[in-house]
């Protein structure tokens, strides 16, 4: 992300699909100085309009929409706006998605209970065009890069077969997910064996069950 001006406030819009989590981060944000939320929504769409329309600097994701994963959304982000910063705010704890998250192009990663310092902490820091990594991420980057962490079968998978995974996972199927990514009902097909395979997994079922299990869905 390109560093904000210290003359202008930072502009953030948040995208959750739980309005009660919209409002209550948006009156965390409020009262501190040189932010402003200009948009809370649970619409992608509404998202990359006002991204078009540039309408923010930072954005605050979630991981989990109704319609566009927040995977898509970072990625269609990264892929036409390098210069807006994004953090990622999920429910699901760090070691489950903060590194397969930062490894997709966000700037950050932050669990929904998190502290308000380090909310601040982190869109401070992504303004001025760095990345936040919380102790607890560091901690898990310093495991894998020592060798000492082995990873989860789901963080070996591609942005796009991620992608396909979690949407496997809520039980849409390879028809519906290839008319909302824009792909061929092959092409997803073929991302499903090579997760499966990747997974050690052999039927949706057992996609199912391990989403559950790890928390993922």
């Amino acid at each position: 992300m390109k560093p904000s001006s210290i003359y202008s406030p930072v502009r953030i819009a948040i995208v959750d699909d739980h309005e009660i989590v919209r409002r209550g981060f948006r009156e965390l944000l409020a009262d501190e100085p040189g932010f402003e939320v200009t948009l809370d929504t649970s619409s992608g769409t509404a998202l990359m309009e006002a991204l078009r329309n540039d309408q923010c600097d930072l954005v605050l994701l979630d991981i989990s929409l109704p319609e566009e994963s927040g995977v898509d959304i970072l990625r269609a982000i990264r892929q036409r706006y390098d210069n807006i910063g994004v953090l990622i705010l999920s429910g699901y704890p760090e070691d489950r998605y903060a590194l397969p998250m930062i490894r997709n192009g966000a700037d950050g990663y932050l669990c929904k209970d998190c502290e308000k310092e380090d909310l601040i902490s982190a869109i401070r820091s992504v303004a001025r065009g760095q990345r936040y990594i919380s102790p607890k991420t560091a901690e898990l980057l310093a495991r894998e890069v020592a060798g000492e962490q082995d990873a989860q079968p789901h963080q070996q998978l591609s942005e796009r077969e991620l992608q396909v995974f979690l949407r496997l996972a809520q039980g849409a199927n390879v028809s519906t997910i290839a008319d909302t990514l824009h792909l061929s009902t092959k092409t997803i097909s073929t991302y499903r064996s090579r997760l499966m395979e990747k997974m050690g997994l052999n039927s949706n079922a057992e996609l199912a069950a391990y989403a559950v299990r790890h928390g993922l869905a």
